[in-house]
């Protein structure tokens, strides 16, 4: 493309915790499980859990602002809310619009996607095609999660592998060679029953568990992001050897590697948080972000590749030069 192109471009990032930090050793204490067993499976050492104070929209909100801050924007600058999440504040109205007063920004855009830990990706290529179109300036993108709300804490096999947290990214239109280069979407319905929560207003009227059938999941997770990530460089004309970062869905350290691996890549090259957050579903992506530009790991300029799978199945990967 030329100089001249129009494109998406992160100014800032963001990112929220909830206050209590749990470690797989404190989880054993309530769970038939121990550091060991969840180490050697998964990679996760803690994760955090949200308190009764701490919603998915007051997450979203504190990611946001810190986003804003390192973009260095008000939040009336803001036309476009967009928030990823599968563990909303209400069944409605949007958890985006409780973010959007919270932080005074009212009068634009504001709605919720739901694409699980696809979320994130699905919001922002959203986000990035309103840009692009001109419906949109400065767009708020996050994901943000309270999964310990709908954990069977009953089941080991699952209830090790979440936690909480938001991550938060702000995306303007410039011209130029930094932005959204390319993004790719998908989605397979026939997976339903291997990753789901087992309730809802329609259904049973309740809020439900997640469930999951980890080892199909496992498998479906290696292929698809291999697959979508090699798709996002054919789209961006770009080989693999150009990439600077992989910033993946955080849902285990082994499904990361196995597909870092498939592709070729140095996993040097591999943002990797899931040890400290464990998998936080929409949020996992952009917080890993935030982490790696915080601590200076991804600078401008660098070719940044994100990517995610989640229930549905939905997966997706987008590459930005950052």
């Amino acid at each position: 493309m030329s100089d001249a192109a129009f494109r998406a471009v992160i100014k800032g990032t963001g990112s929220a915790l909830p206050k209590q930090r749990v470690s797989n050793s404190e989880l054993a204490q309530r769970v038939d499980t121990s550091d060991a067993w969840i180490t050697e499976r998964t990679g996760i050492k803690y994760r955090h859990i949200a308190g009764p104070d701490e919603t998915t929209a007051t997450l979203a909100a504190k990611a946001a602002e810190q986003a804003l801050d390192a973009a260095g924007m008000q939040a009336s600058d803001i036309d476009l809310i967009i928030v990823a999440t599968a563990t909303p504040d209400q069944t409605f109205p949007a958890s985006a619009t409780i973010v959007q007063n919270i932080l005074g920004a009212n009068g634009g855009v504001a709605f919720d996607v739901a694409a699980v830990c696809s979320g994130f990706l699905y919001a922002f290529s959203v986000a990035e095609s309103m840009i692009r179109a001109g419906s949109a300036k400065n767009a708020l993108v996050i994901g943000s999660e309270t999964f310990s709300r709908i954990l069977d804490w009953e089941d080991r096999t699952t209830c090790v592998l979440f936690g909480d947290g938001a991550g938060a990214v702000v995306l303007s239109g410039e011209t130029g060679e930094r932005g959204v280069l390319a993004t790719k979407l998908h989605a397979d319905g026939q997976h339903n029953q291997l990753l789901y929560v087992d309730g809802g207003p329609s259904t049973t009227g309740t809020v439900g568990k997640l469930r999951m059938k980890g080892q199909e999941v496992f498998r479906h997770a290696v292929t698809n992001l291999a697959d979508v990530m090699a798709e996002v460089l054919t789209a961006a004309d770009l080989p693999a050897s150009d990439i600077d970062w992989v910033v993946p869905h955080q849902a285990n350290a082994r499904i990361i590697n196995a597909t870092v691996r498939k592709l070729g890549l140095s996993p040097d090259k591999v943002v990797l948080t899931v040890d400290q957050h464990a998998n936080t579903s929409a949020a996992s992506v952009p917080l890993a972000l935030d982490v790696a530009v915080r601590d200076g790991r991804i600078k401008k300029g660098d070719l940044v590749v994100l990517e995610a799978m989640g229930g549905g199945f939905t997966w997706g990967a987008s590459i930005v030069r950052f």
